[in-house]
This record gives structure tokens, C-alpha cells and sequence, in this order.
């Protein structure tokens, strides 16, 4: 392991998570690219385990570009947790992704390695199913909240950091886990934006949604489809809606109509021309965890955008600020009086910048990086 490394004076981390981060298609993975980034920006060794261990491409040439070691082929899968037994000694760091996945090798780090074991599982599991529970009344739902909560707070337990997205999640585990070092770190890291130069609302027309095939996703573009968009039509007949993200299903295919475009899967481009194309950006969610990804990037492209109390969670959004609405029968309305007011929106657009200036820049991500990293 050390022979053939020529930076043996470098530390080490090993990252670990489901599969090598499918940046544009997941935004958990865009999370964890940019974090493997900033491992690399610390001037660390960095190992990636994705517990796959496919090579999906372009995606893994990447990171091997970036000078990151990816673990994949038969070898590691056969062999892959024996791997982390004899080579688990030589790191200092492990940073282990979402719950499903660290639970596999939690107890293998801990036996195996004296490695500062940092857990992050992007939302809490468990209280996303049980809010979901809390709308469909299934059951099911209910006992798998259950296994999460038992899964998600065992690793806590174990893990000798505990990275938690937003204020709200962060708050809920330290009141659970009150001798455990929980920080609060930034989902997504973006570079500082000059606030100098602000995007126009003028020219601007129609509505999106961003989403990959999430269930809170999926519900959230079902209702707004049934039960909000309708509603609007009858006030703004030429508006169209647009529908963005990947592993759409048949369900979301059936409300595509003359004002609804279920467009799939899109290119980063073509993501950025309809943040500065659409009007407003509506996030209408009824239920979830953790800090919504989609919020932080409107946020980021300066987009105007209107979302819902669970879509705003563990943000601190400031709601003179922000359009934060309830997700009922008065979210119709409150879309119809926003589009069509372009002060409120260039001024939601104003405030975007300086929000992301303040919480998630590199620095931020550095800041709470550094207190458990130490190069």
C-alpha cells in the first residue's frame, strides 16, 4: 500500500459512498464530488470506495484525472470489504456517505482502522418517512421510519464526527446525541458570487421545477400537477411549466400536456439557460429532510423561486425575504400575485447572492472541515 504511493507524506482519507458520484443526475452526489474536491484542495490522498464498485464513466476517469484512487472491478467487489480489513490501518480519515451504506462498514472502520471516522447521511431517512407518513397514512411507511431511526442513530453512536445538513437536522441529533460532535456543514460549495453583476427579470417567462425521482419529488410534482397548476392556468393561460430531472416515471409522464413539459433528464447548460430563462423556480414539497439541493442551486443561479416551509427547512431562510408559502389551496394564488410582480422578484433575485456568500462558499465548507481534519 505504501511502496507504490509516492505520497506517503500526504494524509489520507477514504471516502465512501453507494457509487462514484453521478454528478448530474443526483444531487447527493453533487455533494459528495464537491467535498472529494475540497479533500483534494486540503492536499490529501484520497481513496474513493463506492460500494458498486462500477466504473461508471466518464464520472470515475474523472475523478482518477483529479489524482483520486477509485476502487472498482471484480477484485474489489469479491474482495472489497477484505480490502478495507488489510488496508484500513493506513488511513487517518474516513468520510462514509449516507446511512444504507455506512452501516456496511461502520464496524469494520472502527475494528480495522484508527482512522477519524466522519459520517454524513445527507437527511435524516427516518424523519423523511415519517413526514411521508404523515400524508399517505401508509403504514409501511411508518416501520420503515422506524429501521431508519434505529440505523441512522447507531451510526451516530459510532462515528466519531456526525455531519448534519441545516440547522434543523443538526439541532434534532444534538438533542439526541448531546456528547456527540455534530456539525452543521454546507450541502453544496460554490464559488463567491460577485453580487455586482445581478440578472434581470425582464424577459423572463413560465415556470420550473427541478427534481430527480425522489419520492418527496415525485409527490411534490403530482399534487402542484393535479391540484396548484390548474388553478394558475386559469389566471396566466399562456404560462408553461417545465419539469427537470432525471428517473422520470409514468406517473409524471401522464401530466405532460400543451403547458407542462416533463423534460427529463438535462445537461448542466441546458439547466443554467432555464435558470435564467423561467420567471420563478417553484419548489412546492410537502414533505422531506434535510437541506433541499434544489433551493441552494436557485439560489446560486440568482433564480427567483417560491417554495414551501418543508423546502426552506434547515436554511434560515429569511421570510420578508424569501417567498416561503404553505403547500394548500392558497399556494395557487401566492404564485399567480409573485409572477407577476417583477420588483418582488428581481429583489428575491438580489437577495440570493449575498445568501450564498454567507453559507455556502468554499470557506464555509473549509471552516467546519478544518475543526476535524488537521493537515
Amino acid at each position: 500500500f505504501l511502496t507504490r504511493d509516492r505520497s506517503q507524506l500526504k494524509k489520507r482519507i477514504l471516502v465512501i459512498d453507494h457509487r462514484v458520484p453521478i454528478y448530474d443526475n443526483d444531487a447527493g452526489a453533487r455533494t459528495v464530488l464537491m467535498y472529494t474536491k475540497l479533500f483534494l484542495e486540503l492536499g490529501m490522498q484520497v481513496t474513493f470506495l463506492p460500494n458498486d464498485f462500477f466504473p461508471f464513466q466518464p464520472y470515475t476517469q474523472e475523478l482518477e484525472q483529479m489524482g483520486v484512487e477509485v476502487l472498482y472491478g471484480n477484485y474489489y467487489m469479491e474482495h472489497g470489504k477484505d480490502w478495507l480489513i488489510e488496508n484500513g490501518k493506513y488511513f487517518d480519515y474516513v468520510y462514509t456517505n449516507r446511512p444504507h451504506i455506512s452501516i456496511e462498514y461502520m464496524d469494520l472502520l472502527k475494528k480495522y482502522s484508527k482512522a477519524k471516522v466522519i459520517y454524513y447521511g445527507h437527511d435524516l431517512h427516518y424523519l423523511r418517512e415519517q413526514r411521508q407518513y404523515e400524508i399517505e397514512h401508509n403504514a409501511e411507511l411508518l416501520k420503515s421510519s422506524e429501521k431508519w431511526k434505529k440505523i441512522e442513530f447507531e451510526l451516530c453512536r459510532k462515528a466519531d464526527v456526525v455531519y448534519a445538513v441545516g440547522e434543523y437536522e443538526a439541532a434534532v441529533l444534538k438533542k439526541e446525541f448531546p456528547d456527540k460532535i455534530i456539525r452543521c456543514v454546507p450541502a453544496y460549495i460554490y464559488d463567491t458570487i460577485d453580487t455586482n453583476k445581478m440578472p434581470s427579470i425582464e424577459n423572463r417567462r413560465d415556470i420550473l421545477f427541478v427534481g430527480f425521482g425522489h419520492p418527496p419529488n415525485i409527490d411534490a410534482v403530482m399534487w402542484f400537477g393535479k391540484e396548484v397548476f390548474p388553478k394558475i392556468l386559469e389566471k396566466c393561460p399562456d404560462m408553461v411549466w417545465y419539469v427537470v430531472g432525471g428517473k422520470v416515471t409514468e406517473e409524471i409522464k401522464s401530466l405532460e400536456s400543451d403547458h407542462i413539459k416533463i423534460l427529463g433528464y438535462v445537461t448542466d447548460e441546458k439547466l443554467q439557460e432555464l435558470y435564467r430563462t423561467c420567471k420563478l423556480v417553484v419548489v412546492p414539497l410537502r414533505y422531506g429532510a434535510g437541506v433541499k439541493g434544489k433551493v441552494v442551486e436557485c439560489m446560486y443561479y440568482q433564480a427567483p423561486f417560491i417554495t414551501t416551509p418543508t423546502g426552506a427547512e434547515g436554511l434560515g431562510l429569511d421570510e420578508n425575504k424569501f417567498a416561503i408559502v404553505e403547500a394548500d389551496d392558497m399556494m395557487s394564488d401566492a404564485i399567480v400575485d409573485l409572477y407577476q410582480d417583477d420588483k418582488r422578484l428581481q429583489q428575491i433575485m438580489a437577495d440570493c447572492g449575498p445568501y450564498i456568500n454567507t453559507h455556502f462558499t468554499r470557506k464555509q465548507a473549509m471552516d467546519v472541515v478544518r475543526a476535524d481534519i488537521k493537515i
